[in-house]
């Protein structure tokens, strides 16, 4: 099944209230809001459907200014899936729609990301969710703790997810190298998901894993109920999000031009 044949909805949560950068969704790169340049990713994706989801009403404002189309969604929603789940009630998507989470602070996403996220969940009935991993090639990265590692079995589903360095290598990790890492086959969770709608009604009622909140992942909640999630190696990483006054530069300047 090809990218072009795979229906999508791509769904951008989009929240007022960071605690680093609050109203980031509305700072400017390039004369354009952080959300325009995260819009235009998703629709140069393929998707049939592109939805901002937001709980500010200037966000709101400011997205159907650009011809989006956008959801005032509630305010009291705890993470930007329970965020979606309301958006696949609201638009009654069939129990079998695919959803694509882009997150709102996320204008370096590459667009084909998103496609191989929704045709890998397309293509794998098994999967109630599809997610996407690289290899990781240095050691810094594999005993980074912000970098989330993701161990999958023969079929590609996750086993699971960690900021610790798994799996660990008892034999070589004292002193590992950077070129016994990249041989290695670690692989770093890119934080992009596909979602069946179905999925999506059920999550709000899924009660927190033990796992998910040692770790600080939600994706741990999803296997702890014993749901399947599909990991898709990718080819390419996506440029770093923002989440400082300091990024806003950093992405203006990656930034592709505008057609």
């Amino acid at each position: 099944m090809t990218a072009a044949s795979t229906p999508f909805t791509v769904v951008i949560p989009a929240r007022y209230g960071a605690s680093r950068l609050p109203g980031k969704p509305l700072a400017e790169i390039r004369g354009e809001p952080v959300v325009r340049h995260v819009h235009r990713r998703a629709t140069e994706s393929g998707a049939q459907r592109v939805v901002v989801a937001t709980d500010d009403p200037r966000i709101e404002a400011a997205c159907q200014a650009f011809g989006a189309e956008v959801l005032a969604t509630a305010a009291g929603h705890p993470t930007g899936t329970d965020r979606i789940a309301e958006v696949v009630e609201r638009l009654a998507l069939p129990p079998d729609a695919i959803v694509v989470n882009l997150q709102g602070d996320e204008p370096l996403m590459p667009p084909g990301l998103l496609a191989l996220a929704a045709r890998s969940l397309a293509d794998d009935p098994a999967a109630a969710v599809a997610t996407l991993a690289v290899p990781i090639d240095a050691a810094a990265e594999l005993f980074d703790p912000a970098a989330v590692k993701v161990v999958c079995d023969a079929r590609g589903h996750a086993l699971y997810f960690s900021r610790a360095p798994i799996p660990w290598d008892r034999d070589r990790f004292e002193a590992i190298e950077d070129a016994a890492v990249a041989a290695g086959g670690w692989l770093r969770h890119l934080g992009l998901y596909a979602y069946r709608a179905e999925f999506l009604r059920r999550y709000p009622r899924l009660a927190p894993a033990p796992a998910e909140q040692h770790e600080a992942l939600e994706q741990l909640r999803a296997l702890w109920h014993g749901f399947t999630i599909r990991v898709a190696v990718a080819d390419q990483r996506p440029g770093p999000g923002v989440d400082t006054p300091e990024d806003l530069a950093c992405v203006a300047a990656r930034l592709p031009p505008t057609r």
